[in-house]
Protein backbone atom coordinates (compact mmCIF):
# COMPACT_ATOMS: atom_id res chain seq x y z
CA UNK A 1 0.00 0.00 0.00
CA UNK A 2 2.19 3.14 -1.38
CA UNK A 3 2.94 5.85 2.12
CA UNK A 4 3.93 8.61 2.67
CA UNK A 5 7.19 8.68 4.11
CA UNK A 6 5.55 8.38 7.69
CA UNK A 7 7.66 6.26 9.57
CA UNK A 8 4.85 6.33 12.66
CA UNK A 9 3.17 3.36 10.35
CA UNK A 10 3.99 0.66 8.98
CA UNK A 11 5.56 0.81 4.60
CA UNK A 12 4.26 -2.40 3.37
CA UNK A 13 5.55 -4.51 0.35
CA UNK A 14 3.15 -7.45 -0.97
CA UNK A 15 3.56 -10.42 -3.05
CA UNK A 16 0.56 -11.02 -5.09
CA UNK A 17 -0.41 -13.98 -6.87
CA UNK A 18 -3.18 -14.31 -9.65
CA UNK A 19 -4.35 -17.73 -10.66
CA UNK A 20 -5.99 -19.17 -13.28
CA UNK A 21 -9.16 -19.68 -11.35
CA UNK A 22 -9.64 -15.85 -11.03
CA UNK A 23 -7.98 -16.04 -7.23
CA UNK A 24 -6.18 -13.69 -5.92
CA UNK A 25 -3.28 -14.31 -3.19
CA UNK A 26 -1.81 -11.57 -1.37
CA UNK A 27 0.86 -11.18 1.29
CA UNK A 28 3.31 -9.08 3.08
CA UNK A 29 6.65 -11.25 2.61
CA UNK A 30 7.98 -12.56 5.79
CA UNK A 31 6.69 -13.98 9.21
CA UNK A 32 5.04 -12.22 12.00
CA UNK A 33 7.32 -9.92 14.07
CA UNK A 34 9.02 -11.74 16.95
CA UNK A 35 6.56 -12.02 20.41
CA UNK A 36 5.69 -14.21 23.16
CA UNK A 37 4.38 -17.35 23.21
CA UNK A 38 2.17 -16.52 25.96
CA UNK A 39 -0.06 -13.66 27.09
CA UNK A 40 0.86 -13.90 30.67
CA UNK A 41 4.62 -13.03 29.28
CA UNK A 42 3.63 -9.46 28.61
CA UNK A 43 2.22 -9.28 31.99
CA UNK A 44 5.74 -10.11 33.64
CA UNK A 45 7.91 -8.18 31.18
CA UNK A 46 5.90 -4.71 32.08
CA UNK A 47 5.53 -5.60 35.86
CA UNK A 48 9.19 -5.54 35.79
CA UNK A 49 10.53 -3.59 33.65
CA UNK A 50 7.75 -0.18 34.24
CA UNK A 51 5.91 -1.40 37.33
CA UNK A 52 4.33 1.47 38.53
CA UNK A 53 3.19 2.28 35.03
CA UNK A 54 -1.00 2.43 34.92
CA UNK A 55 -2.08 -0.51 33.32
CA UNK A 56 -5.85 0.25 33.43
CA UNK A 57 -8.37 2.85 35.23
CA UNK A 58 -11.69 3.69 36.08
CA UNK A 59 -13.40 6.25 38.13
CA UNK A 60 -14.91 4.80 41.60
CA UNK A 61 -18.37 6.24 42.67
CA UNK A 62 -16.73 9.60 43.92
CA UNK A 63 -15.54 10.38 40.40
CA UNK A 64 -11.90 9.79 41.35
CA UNK A 65 -9.79 7.62 38.83
CA UNK A 66 -8.56 4.33 40.72
CA UNK A 67 -5.50 3.25 38.95
CA UNK A 68 -3.81 -0.14 38.82
CA UNK A 69 -0.46 -0.48 37.96
CA UNK A 70 1.17 -3.29 36.38
CA UNK A 71 2.72 -4.33 39.51
CA UNK A 72 -0.57 -4.37 41.41
CA UNK A 73 -2.33 -5.87 38.49
CA UNK A 74 0.47 -9.03 38.51
CA UNK A 75 -0.22 -9.47 42.16
CA UNK A 76 -3.42 -9.40 41.76
CA UNK A 77 -3.97 -11.41 39.37
CA UNK A 78 -1.65 -14.36 40.76
CA UNK A 79 -3.74 -14.29 43.96
CA UNK A 80 -7.41 -14.50 42.21
CA UNK A 81 -5.83 -17.47 39.72
CA UNK A 82 -4.69 -19.06 42.89
CA UNK A 83 -8.21 -18.63 44.23
CA UNK A 84 -9.90 -19.99 40.72
CA UNK A 85 -7.81 -22.31 40.94
CA UNK A 86 -8.46 -23.78 44.13
CA UNK A 87 -12.48 -23.42 43.33
CA UNK A 88 -11.26 -26.54 40.97
CA UNK A 89 -11.28 -24.42 37.98
CA UNK A 90 -9.52 -25.36 34.70
CA UNK A 91 -8.94 -25.74 31.04
CA UNK A 92 -12.48 -28.09 31.75
CA UNK A 93 -14.08 -26.07 34.14
CA UNK A 94 -14.05 -22.39 33.23
CA UNK A 95 -14.82 -19.28 34.21
CA UNK A 96 -18.09 -17.19 33.17
CA UNK A 97 -17.84 -13.81 33.21
CA UNK A 98 -21.66 -11.52 33.44
CA UNK A 99 -20.48 -8.29 33.69
CA UNK A 100 -20.03 -4.33 31.92
CA UNK A 101 -16.46 -3.58 31.92
CA UNK A 102 -14.83 -2.95 35.28
CA UNK A 103 -11.63 -3.17 37.37
CA UNK A 104 -12.43 -6.68 39.20
CA UNK A 105 -13.84 -7.96 35.67
CA UNK A 106 -9.83 -6.67 33.97
CA UNK A 107 -8.17 -8.43 36.88
CA UNK A 108 -10.38 -11.64 36.71
CA UNK A 109 -9.72 -12.38 33.31
CA UNK A 110 -5.90 -11.20 33.74
CA UNK A 111 -5.63 -14.08 36.91
CA UNK A 112 -7.24 -16.56 34.25
CA UNK A 113 -4.43 -15.83 31.98
CA UNK A 114 -2.09 -16.21 34.33
CA UNK A 115 -3.12 -19.79 35.41
CA UNK A 116 -4.37 -21.38 32.30
CA UNK A 117 -8.23 -21.22 33.12
CA UNK A 118 -10.30 -20.13 29.81
CA UNK A 119 -12.74 -17.48 31.01
CA UNK A 120 -15.46 -16.18 28.56
CA UNK A 121 -17.03 -12.51 28.99
CA UNK A 122 -20.68 -12.60 27.66
CA UNK A 123 -23.06 -10.09 26.41
CA UNK A 124 -24.99 -8.15 29.42
CA UNK A 125 -27.81 -8.03 26.56
CA UNK A 126 -28.07 -11.83 27.06
CA UNK A 127 -28.81 -11.01 30.36
CA UNK A 128 -29.52 -7.89 30.90
CA UNK A 129 -31.98 -7.69 27.90
CA UNK A 130 -32.99 -10.83 26.87
CA UNK A 131 -36.54 -11.91 28.22
CA UNK A 132 -36.25 -15.72 27.90
CA UNK A 133 -32.03 -15.89 28.61
CA UNK A 134 -32.44 -18.95 25.66
CA UNK A 135 -29.17 -17.50 24.38
CA UNK A 136 -27.27 -17.63 27.98
CA UNK A 137 -28.47 -21.23 28.88
CA UNK A 138 -27.14 -22.07 25.42
CA UNK A 139 -23.87 -20.65 26.35
CA UNK A 140 -23.78 -22.37 29.85
CA UNK A 141 -24.55 -25.16 28.21
CA UNK A 142 -21.69 -25.30 26.34
CA UNK A 143 -19.07 -23.76 28.87
CA UNK A 144 -20.53 -25.47 31.65
CA UNK A 145 -18.12 -22.77 33.87
CA UNK A 146 -16.98 -23.98 37.43
CA UNK A 147 -17.81 -20.49 38.33
CA UNK A 148 -19.92 -17.02 37.32
CA UNK A 149 -18.97 -13.53 37.93
CA UNK A 150 -21.07 -10.92 38.30
CA UNK A 151 -20.29 -7.41 39.73
CA UNK A 152 -24.17 -6.45 40.07
CA UNK A 153 -26.08 -9.29 41.74
CA UNK A 154 -29.16 -7.99 42.06
CA UNK A 155 -29.00 -6.90 38.26
CA UNK A 156 -28.34 -10.42 36.98
CA UNK A 157 -30.09 -12.36 39.44
CA UNK A 158 -32.65 -13.55 37.06
CA UNK A 159 -30.18 -14.83 34.70
CA UNK A 160 -27.66 -16.23 37.05
CA UNK A 161 -30.89 -18.23 38.44
CA UNK A 162 -31.81 -19.77 34.45
CA UNK A 163 -27.82 -20.75 34.87
CA UNK A 164 -27.57 -22.35 38.24
CA UNK A 165 -25.91 -25.42 38.86
CA UNK A 166 -25.10 -27.32 41.75
CA UNK A 167 -21.14 -27.26 41.34
CA UNK A 168 -21.28 -24.01 40.19
CA UNK A 169 -19.67 -21.00 42.22
CA UNK A 170 -21.24 -17.65 42.18
CA UNK A 171 -18.32 -15.22 42.47
CA UNK A 172 -19.88 -10.85 43.24
CA UNK A 173 -18.99 -7.96 45.03
CA UNK A 174 -20.59 -8.46 48.57
CA UNK A 175 -20.06 -10.82 51.64
CA UNK A 176 -19.08 -14.18 51.89
CA UNK A 177 -16.38 -16.98 51.33
CA UNK A 178 -17.18 -16.22 47.27
CA UNK A 179 -16.99 -12.26 47.45
CA UNK A 180 -14.39 -10.81 45.13
CA UNK A 181 -12.89 -9.56 47.95
CA UNK A 182 -11.98 -12.34 49.72
CA UNK A 183 -10.18 -14.20 46.82
CA UNK A 184 -7.60 -11.67 47.13
CA UNK A 185 -6.67 -13.32 50.04
CA UNK A 186 -5.34 -16.55 48.80
CA UNK A 187 -1.43 -17.48 48.74
CA UNK A 188 -0.77 -17.16 44.83
CA UNK A 189 1.94 -20.13 44.91
CA UNK A 190 -0.70 -21.94 43.18
CA UNK A 191 -0.91 -19.88 40.35
CA UNK A 192 3.36 -19.87 40.09
CA UNK A 193 3.49 -23.17 39.53
CA UNK A 194 0.25 -23.00 36.57
CA UNK A 195 2.17 -20.12 34.99
CA UNK A 196 4.65 -22.14 34.38
CA UNK A 197 3.05 -25.01 32.41
CA UNK A 198 1.28 -22.25 29.88
CA UNK A 199 1.81 -22.74 26.30
CA UNK A 200 1.05 -21.21 23.22
CA UNK A 201 -1.31 -23.29 21.84
CA UNK A 202 -3.43 -23.28 25.58
CA UNK A 203 -6.91 -21.49 25.45
CA UNK A 204 -7.47 -18.07 26.80
CA UNK A 205 -11.07 -17.35 26.08
CA UNK A 206 -14.03 -18.18 24.06
CA UNK A 207 -15.90 -14.88 22.57
CA UNK A 208 -19.22 -15.37 21.11
CA UNK A 209 -20.40 -14.72 17.77
CA UNK A 210 -23.63 -12.76 17.95
CA UNK A 211 -26.02 -15.54 17.37
CA UNK A 212 -28.17 -13.70 15.30
CA UNK A 213 -29.21 -16.99 13.13
CA UNK A 214 -29.40 -19.42 16.43
CA UNK A 215 -27.04 -20.34 19.59
CA UNK A 216 -24.05 -17.97 19.97
CA UNK A 217 -20.90 -20.22 18.47
CA UNK A 218 -17.48 -20.34 21.22
CA UNK A 219 -14.36 -19.14 19.17
CA UNK A 220 -11.33 -20.69 20.40
CA UNK A 221 -8.28 -17.81 21.21
CA UNK A 222 -5.77 -19.21 22.55
CA UNK A 223 -1.95 -17.19 23.87
CA UNK A 224 -0.79 -18.06 20.13
CA UNK A 225 -3.56 -15.77 18.19
CA UNK A 226 -3.86 -13.10 20.77
CA UNK A 227 0.47 -12.57 20.93
CA UNK A 228 0.75 -12.95 17.28
CA UNK A 229 -2.45 -10.58 16.78
CA UNK A 230 -0.02 -7.61 19.59
CA UNK A 231 3.06 -7.88 17.47
CA UNK A 232 0.96 -7.75 13.71
CA UNK A 233 -0.59 -4.41 15.71
CA UNK A 234 2.88 -3.01 16.61
CA UNK A 235 4.13 -3.69 13.07
CA UNK A 236 1.24 -1.47 12.24
CA UNK A 237 1.28 1.10 13.99
CA UNK A 238 4.65 1.61 14.80
CA UNK A 239 4.42 5.07 17.02
CA UNK A 240 3.06 2.67 19.65
CA UNK A 241 6.47 1.39 19.89
CA UNK A 242 7.61 4.51 20.98
CA UNK A 243 4.74 5.97 22.64
CA UNK A 244 3.12 3.54 24.66
CA UNK A 245 -0.93 3.70 23.89
CA UNK A 246 -3.25 5.52 26.02
CA UNK A 247 -6.28 4.57 25.28
CA UNK A 248 -10.15 5.86 26.86
CA UNK A 249 -12.83 3.25 25.71
CA UNK A 250 -15.98 1.98 26.33
CA UNK A 251 -16.58 -0.73 23.76
CA UNK A 252 -17.64 -4.02 25.64
CA UNK A 253 -15.06 -6.53 26.39
CA UNK A 254 -17.56 -9.27 25.25
CA UNK A 255 -16.78 -8.39 21.63
CA UNK A 256 -13.36 -8.95 20.30
CA UNK A 257 -12.58 -5.23 19.10
CA UNK A 258 -12.18 -3.85 22.79
CA UNK A 259 -11.89 -7.52 24.51
CA UNK A 260 -8.83 -8.63 22.21
CA UNK A 261 -7.79 -5.75 19.57
CA UNK A 262 -7.78 -2.82 22.37
CA UNK A 263 -6.80 -5.04 25.08
CA UNK A 264 -3.61 -6.54 23.14
CA UNK A 265 -2.74 -2.91 21.57
CA UNK A 266 -2.47 -1.95 25.40
CA UNK A 267 -0.61 -5.11 27.06
CA UNK A 268 1.58 -5.20 24.37
CA UNK A 269 3.22 -1.90 24.62
CA UNK A 270 2.70 -1.83 28.36
CA UNK A 271 0.04 1.00 27.86
CA UNK A 272 -2.78 2.61 29.92
CA UNK A 273 -6.43 1.72 29.51
CA UNK A 274 -8.50 4.19 30.85
CA UNK A 275 -12.51 2.78 31.02
CA UNK A 276 -15.05 4.75 29.57
CA UNK A 277 -18.55 4.67 31.68
CA UNK A 278 -19.91 7.23 28.90
CA UNK A 279 -21.42 5.92 25.65
CA UNK A 280 -22.68 7.27 22.68
CA UNK A 281 -26.64 7.34 23.38
CA UNK A 282 -27.92 10.49 24.14
CA UNK A 283 -27.64 11.27 28.20
CA UNK A 284 -24.61 9.01 28.50
CA UNK A 285 -22.25 10.68 26.33
CA UNK A 286 -21.57 13.59 28.39
CA UNK A 287 -19.32 10.99 31.05
CA UNK A 288 -17.12 10.49 27.66
CA UNK A 289 -16.44 14.13 27.01
CA UNK A 290 -15.81 14.58 30.74
CA UNK A 291 -13.35 11.87 30.39
CA UNK A 292 -11.45 13.42 27.59
CA UNK A 293 -11.34 16.94 29.09
CA UNK A 294 -8.89 14.49 31.51
CA UNK A 295 -7.33 11.79 29.36
CA UNK A 296 -5.44 12.79 26.24
CA UNK A 297 -5.06 9.76 24.13
CA UNK A 298 -2.99 8.60 21.92
CA UNK A 299 -4.93 6.05 19.75
CA UNK A 300 -8.81 6.58 19.95
CA UNK A 301 -11.74 4.12 18.55
CA UNK A 302 -14.92 4.90 18.66
CA UNK A 303 -18.16 3.75 16.14
CA UNK A 304 -19.44 6.10 13.81
CA UNK A 305 -22.44 7.38 15.61
CA UNK A 306 -19.77 8.20 18.64
CA UNK A 307 -17.80 10.01 16.10
CA UNK A 308 -20.57 11.70 15.10
CA UNK A 309 -21.86 13.12 18.43
CA UNK A 310 -17.62 13.74 19.28
CA UNK A 311 -17.73 16.41 16.12
CA UNK A 312 -20.26 17.85 17.73
CA UNK A 313 -18.56 19.23 20.29
CA UNK A 314 -15.33 19.46 19.49
CA UNK A 315 -16.46 21.84 16.93
CA UNK A 316 -18.13 23.82 19.87
CA UNK A 317 -15.52 23.68 22.52
CA UNK A 318 -12.05 24.68 21.34
CA UNK A 319 -10.21 23.59 24.61
CA UNK A 320 -11.68 20.21 24.60
CA UNK A 321 -10.46 19.82 20.86
CA UNK A 322 -7.05 21.51 21.61
CA UNK A 323 -6.94 18.65 24.69
CA UNK A 324 -8.73 15.96 22.64
CA UNK A 325 -5.89 16.77 19.27
CA UNK A 326 -2.65 17.08 21.35
CA UNK A 327 -1.11 13.55 21.59
CA UNK A 328 -3.20 12.08 19.21
CA UNK A 329 -1.16 10.09 17.10
CA UNK A 330 -4.68 8.53 15.16
CA UNK A 331 -8.67 7.95 15.11
CA UNK A 332 -10.12 4.41 14.43
CA UNK A 333 -13.62 3.51 13.73
CA UNK A 334 -15.59 0.05 13.13
CA UNK A 335 -19.05 -0.96 13.63
CA UNK A 336 -20.96 0.56 10.70
CA UNK A 337 -19.49 2.31 7.81
CA UNK A 338 -18.73 6.19 8.50
CA UNK A 339 -21.17 9.00 6.82
CA UNK A 340 -18.70 11.15 4.86
CA UNK A 341 -20.27 14.18 6.58
CA UNK A 342 -18.79 13.11 9.84
CA UNK A 343 -15.57 11.99 7.93
CA UNK A 344 -14.99 15.51 6.81
CA UNK A 345 -15.96 17.08 10.32
CA UNK A 346 -13.48 15.14 12.02
CA UNK A 347 -11.03 15.80 9.67
CA UNK A 348 -11.68 19.69 9.12
CA UNK A 349 -11.39 19.73 13.07
CA UNK A 350 -7.80 17.83 13.14
CA UNK A 351 -6.47 20.08 10.19
CA UNK A 352 -7.56 23.04 12.39
CA UNK A 353 -6.33 22.18 15.22
CA UNK A 354 -2.53 20.38 14.94
CA UNK A 355 -1.99 22.14 10.70
CA UNK A 356 -1.64 18.15 9.47
CA UNK A 357 -3.83 15.55 8.86
CA UNK A 358 -4.80 13.20 11.32
CA UNK A 359 -5.36 9.35 10.24
CA UNK A 360 -8.37 8.52 10.74
CA UNK A 361 -8.88 5.09 9.92
CA UNK A 362 -10.47 1.65 9.55
CA UNK A 363 -10.06 -1.81 9.23
CA UNK A 364 -11.70 -5.46 8.69
CA UNK A 365 -11.39 -8.62 10.85
CA UNK A 366 -14.06 -11.16 12.52
CA UNK A 367 -14.05 -12.71 16.15
CA UNK A 368 -12.54 -15.40 14.24
CA UNK A 369 -9.67 -13.67 13.12
CA UNK A 370 -8.48 -12.78 16.70
CA UNK A 371 -9.79 -9.87 15.34
CA UNK A 372 -6.51 -7.74 13.68
CA UNK A 373 -6.49 -8.71 9.71
CA UNK A 374 -6.95 -5.37 7.51
CA UNK A 375 -6.06 -2.14 8.23
CA UNK A 376 -5.13 1.26 6.51
CA UNK A 377 -3.04 3.79 7.64
CA UNK A 378 -2.63 5.83 4.28
CA UNK A 379 -4.41 9.57 4.67
CA UNK A 380 -7.70 8.73 3.19
CA UNK A 381 -10.28 11.85 1.37
CA UNK A 382 -13.43 9.37 1.72
CA UNK A 383 -14.63 7.04 4.53
CA UNK A 384 -14.53 3.56 4.08
CA UNK A 385 -11.15 1.64 2.66
CA UNK A 386 -10.30 -0.55 5.11
CA UNK A 387 -6.87 -1.30 3.74
CA UNK A 388 -4.75 -4.23 3.67
CA UNK A 389 -3.03 -7.67 5.17
CA UNK A 390 -1.40 -7.84 8.52
CA UNK A 391 1.80 -9.12 7.92
CA UNK A 392 1.83 -12.76 8.98
CA UNK A 393 -1.76 -12.97 7.12
CA UNK A 394 -2.27 -14.51 3.70
CA UNK A 395 -5.82 -12.69 1.72
CA UNK A 396 -7.21 -15.00 -0.42
CA UNK A 397 -10.02 -13.08 -2.96
CA UNK A 398 -12.08 -15.78 -4.47
CA UNK A 399 -14.58 -14.86 -7.19
CA UNK A 400 -18.48 -15.26 -6.52
CA UNK A 401 -20.61 -13.98 -8.79
CA UNK A 402 -19.77 -10.36 -9.55
CA UNK A 403 -18.12 -10.01 -5.89
CA UNK A 404 -14.52 -11.09 -4.34
CA UNK A 405 -15.08 -13.04 -0.84
CA UNK A 406 -12.00 -12.56 1.00
CA UNK A 407 -10.76 -15.43 2.86
CA UNK A 408 -7.81 -15.46 5.60
CA UNK A 409 -4.73 -17.50 6.76
CA UNK A 410 -2.17 -17.05 9.38
CA UNK A 411 -1.35 -17.70 13.26
CA UNK A 412 -4.45 -15.37 14.40
CA UNK A 413 -6.95 -17.58 12.86
CA UNK A 414 -9.19 -19.52 15.62
CA UNK A 415 -8.62 -23.43 15.61
CA UNK A 416 -12.20 -23.55 14.90
CA UNK A 417 -15.62 -23.44 17.62
CA UNK A 418 -15.68 -24.93 20.71
CA UNK A 419 -17.50 -28.35 20.51
CA UNK A 420 -18.82 -27.61 17.02
CA UNK A 421 -16.71 -29.61 14.43
CA UNK A 422 -19.44 -29.57 12.09
CA UNK A 423 -19.32 -25.67 12.19
CA UNK A 424 -15.47 -25.25 11.87
CA UNK A 425 -15.37 -27.33 9.17
CA UNK A 426 -17.87 -25.12 7.49
CA UNK A 427 -15.70 -21.64 7.43
CA UNK A 428 -12.68 -23.14 6.24
CA UNK A 429 -12.23 -23.65 2.62
CA UNK A 430 -10.06 -26.79 0.97
CA UNK A 431 -6.91 -24.89 1.87
CA UNK A 432 -7.62 -23.96 5.25
CA UNK A 433 -8.27 -20.59 4.77
CA UNK A 434 -11.09 -18.94 6.80
CA UNK A 435 -14.10 -17.67 4.89
CA UNK A 436 -14.81 -14.59 6.19
CA UNK A 437 -18.37 -14.35 4.49
CA UNK A 438 -17.58 -10.75 3.26
CA UNK A 439 -16.90 -9.18 -0.13
CA UNK A 440 -14.27 -6.75 -0.68
CA UNK A 441 -13.90 -4.04 -3.88
CA UNK A 442 -10.45 -3.25 -4.43
CA UNK A 443 -9.80 0.43 -4.15
CA UNK A 444 -7.56 0.43 -7.41
CA UNK A 445 -8.49 -2.90 -9.72
CA UNK A 446 -4.91 -2.41 -11.22
CA UNK A 447 -3.36 -1.76 -7.76
CA UNK A 448 -3.94 -4.06 -4.43
CA UNK A 449 -1.75 -2.30 -2.40
CA UNK A 450 -4.11 0.66 -1.89
CA UNK A 451 -6.54 -1.30 -0.13
CA UNK A 452 -10.40 -2.51 -0.12
CA UNK A 453 -13.62 -1.33 0.33
CA UNK A 454 -16.26 -3.43 2.20
CA UNK A 455 -18.69 -5.07 -0.35
CA UNK A 456 -21.21 -6.60 1.45
CA UNK A 457 -21.85 -9.58 3.18
CA UNK A 458 -22.42 -12.42 0.50
CA UNK A 459 -25.06 -14.23 2.76
CA UNK A 460 -26.68 -10.73 2.76
CA UNK A 461 -26.93 -9.96 -0.57
CA UNK A 462 -29.48 -10.87 -3.23
CA UNK A 463 -30.58 -10.77 -6.77
CA UNK A 464 -32.58 -8.17 -8.42
CA UNK A 465 -35.51 -10.06 -10.57
CA UNK A 466 -33.07 -8.79 -13.19
CA UNK A 467 -30.44 -10.79 -12.30
CA UNK A 468 -28.56 -8.25 -11.02
CA UNK A 469 -26.90 -8.77 -7.65
CA UNK A 470 -27.55 -6.40 -4.86
CA UNK A 471 -24.62 -5.74 -2.15
CA UNK A 472 -26.56 -5.14 0.53
CA UNK A 473 -24.68 -3.50 3.05
CA UNK A 474 -23.46 -0.94 0.49
CA UNK A 475 -26.75 0.11 -0.53
CA UNK A 476 -27.60 0.20 3.21
CA UNK A 477 -24.83 2.95 4.08
CA UNK A 478 -25.81 4.49 0.63
CA UNK A 479 -29.17 5.13 1.97
CA UNK A 480 -28.88 6.13 5.66
CA UNK A 481 -26.39 8.82 4.66
CA UNK A 482 -28.00 9.98 1.77
CA UNK A 483 -31.85 10.84 4.21
CA UNK A 484 -29.96 13.74 6.01
CA UNK A 485 -29.92 12.52 9.62
CA UNK A 486 -33.65 11.10 9.30
CA UNK A 487 -32.90 7.69 9.38
CA UNK A 488 -30.66 5.19 12.55
CA UNK A 489 -30.98 2.40 9.96
CA UNK A 490 -32.75 0.73 7.36
CA UNK A 491 -33.32 -2.91 6.20
CA UNK A 492 -32.86 -3.75 2.07
CA UNK A 493 -35.88 -5.65 0.69
CA UNK A 494 -36.55 -6.44 -2.62
CA UNK A 495 -35.23 -10.13 -3.56
CA UNK A 496 -36.66 -10.98 -6.51
CA UNK A 497 -38.41 -7.15 -7.08
CA UNK A 498 -37.51 -4.89 -10.36
CA UNK A 499 -36.52 -2.44 -7.99
CA UNK A 500 -35.03 -2.35 -4.04
CA UNK A 501 -37.10 -1.08 -1.63
CA UNK A 502 -36.61 -0.32 1.97
CA UNK A 503 -37.84 -0.52 6.25
CA UNK A 504 -36.53 2.79 7.56
CA UNK A 505 -35.65 2.85 11.40
CA UNK A 506 -35.78 6.47 12.05
CA UNK A 507 -33.28 8.64 14.14
CA UNK A 508 -34.62 10.55 17.23
CA UNK A 509 -34.82 13.50 15.18
CA UNK A 510 -37.22 12.07 12.42
CA UNK A 511 -39.61 10.89 15.25
CA UNK A 512 -39.91 14.29 16.67
CA UNK A 513 -41.17 15.53 13.66
CA UNK A 514 -45.03 15.50 13.11
CA UNK A 515 -46.28 13.01 10.87
CA UNK A 516 -47.30 15.22 7.80
CA UNK A 517 -43.65 16.91 8.01
CA UNK A 518 -41.86 13.65 8.28
CA UNK A 519 -43.39 12.13 5.07
CA UNK A 520 -42.41 14.76 3.63
CA UNK A 521 -39.35 15.23 4.76
CA UNK A 522 -38.77 11.41 4.57
CA UNK A 523 -40.14 11.33 0.59
CA UNK A 524 -37.85 14.37 -0.64
CA UNK A 525 -34.63 12.51 0.79
CA UNK A 526 -36.37 9.24 -0.56
CA UNK A 527 -36.33 10.81 -4.06
CA UNK A 528 -33.05 12.93 -3.85
CA UNK A 529 -31.20 9.45 -3.07
CA UNK A 530 -33.42 7.64 -5.78
CA UNK A 531 -31.70 10.09 -8.58
CA UNK A 532 -27.93 10.29 -6.94
CA UNK A 533 -27.65 6.26 -7.20
CA UNK A 534 -26.21 4.85 -10.49
CA UNK A 535 -28.57 1.67 -11.08
CA UNK A 536 -31.27 -0.55 -9.96
CA UNK A 537 -28.74 -2.70 -7.77
CA UNK A 538 -28.61 0.81 -5.67
CA UNK A 539 -31.49 2.75 -6.11
CA UNK A 540 -33.74 2.45 -3.39
CA UNK A 541 -37.43 3.64 -4.62
CA UNK A 542 -39.66 2.62 -2.52
CA UNK A 543 -39.90 1.97 1.71
CA UNK A 544 -42.12 2.59 4.91
CA UNK A 545 -41.41 2.80 8.38
CA UNK A 546 -40.88 -0.17 10.82
CA UNK A 547 -43.59 -0.31 13.33
CA UNK A 548 -41.94 -1.64 16.30
CA UNK A 549 -38.01 -1.68 17.25
CA UNK A 550 -35.98 -4.32 16.46
CA UNK A 551 -36.29 -7.39 18.70
CA UNK A 552 -33.36 -8.55 20.04
CA UNK A 553 -35.00 -12.35 21.42
CA UNK A 554 -36.37 -12.50 17.52
CA UNK A 555 -32.79 -12.17 16.54
CA UNK A 556 -33.51 -9.00 14.93
CA UNK A 557 -30.80 -7.20 16.66
CA UNK A 558 -27.43 -8.67 17.59
CA UNK A 559 -25.73 -8.01 20.73
CA UNK A 560 -23.17 -5.32 19.44
CA UNK A 561 -26.42 -3.22 18.51
CA UNK A 562 -26.46 -3.78 14.52
CA UNK A 563 -29.43 -5.26 12.24
CA UNK A 564 -29.58 -8.23 11.58
CA UNK A 565 -31.01 -7.79 7.51
CA UNK A 566 -31.78 -11.31 6.71
CA UNK A 567 -33.65 -12.12 10.13
CA UNK A 568 -35.71 -8.59 9.64
CA UNK A 569 -36.60 -9.51 5.89
CA UNK A 570 -38.23 -12.72 6.91
CA UNK A 571 -39.71 -11.15 9.81
CA UNK A 572 -41.08 -8.32 7.98
CA UNK A 573 -42.07 -10.26 4.95
CA UNK A 574 -45.72 -8.78 5.03
CA UNK A 575 -44.44 -4.99 4.78
CA UNK A 576 -41.95 -5.43 2.34
CA UNK A 577 -44.91 -7.26 0.17
CA UNK A 578 -46.98 -3.86 0.63
CA UNK A 579 -44.44 -2.45 -0.88
CA UNK A 580 -44.73 -4.20 -4.13
CA UNK A 581 -48.19 -4.31 -4.61
CA UNK A 582 -50.97 -2.45 -6.50
CA UNK A 583 -52.02 -0.23 -5.29
CA UNK A 584 -48.97 0.32 -2.26
CA UNK A 585 -49.77 0.00 0.87
CA UNK A 586 -50.98 2.92 2.53
CA UNK A 587 -47.66 3.97 4.23
CA UNK A 588 -45.60 3.16 1.36
CA UNK A 589 -43.31 6.25 0.49
CA UNK A 590 -42.28 6.57 -3.00
CA UNK A 591 -39.18 8.45 -4.92
CA UNK A 592 -40.77 10.66 -7.65
CA UNK A 593 -39.79 9.42 -10.75
CA UNK A 594 -38.23 12.24 -13.27
CA UNK A 595 -41.13 12.31 -15.22
CA UNK A 596 -43.52 12.86 -12.39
Amino acid sequence: MPQSKDTRFWQPQFEITRREDGSILMRQPGPVPDHVPVVADYLDHWADKTPEAIWIARRDNGGEWRRISYAKARDTAQRLGAALLARGLGPERPLLILSENSLEHALLAMGCIYVGIPFAAVSPAYSLVSKDHGKLRGIADLLRPGAVFTDDAQAFAPSLGAIARPDQTVISLGDGADDYDALLGADPAAALAARRGLHADGVVKYLFTSGSTGNPKAVINTNRMMCAMGAMISDCYRFLQDEPPVVLDWAPWNHTAAGNKLFMLVLHHGGSYFIDDGRPVPGKFDETLRNLREISCNWYFNVPIGFDMLAEALEKDRALAETFFSRLGMLFYAGAGMAQHTWDRLSAIGRDITGREVLLATGLGATETAPFALACTEIQKRAGNIGVPARGLTLKLVPIGNKLEARLKGPTIMPGYLGDPDKTAEVFDEEGFYCLGDALRPADPDDLTRGFFFDGRVAENFKLSTGTWVAVGAVRVALVDAMGGLLRDAVIVGENQPELGALLLLSDHAKALDEAELGAALETALTKAAKAATGSASRVTRATILPTAPSFDRGEITEKGSLNQRALRMNYAHLAAELYAEPPGQHVLRAKRENA
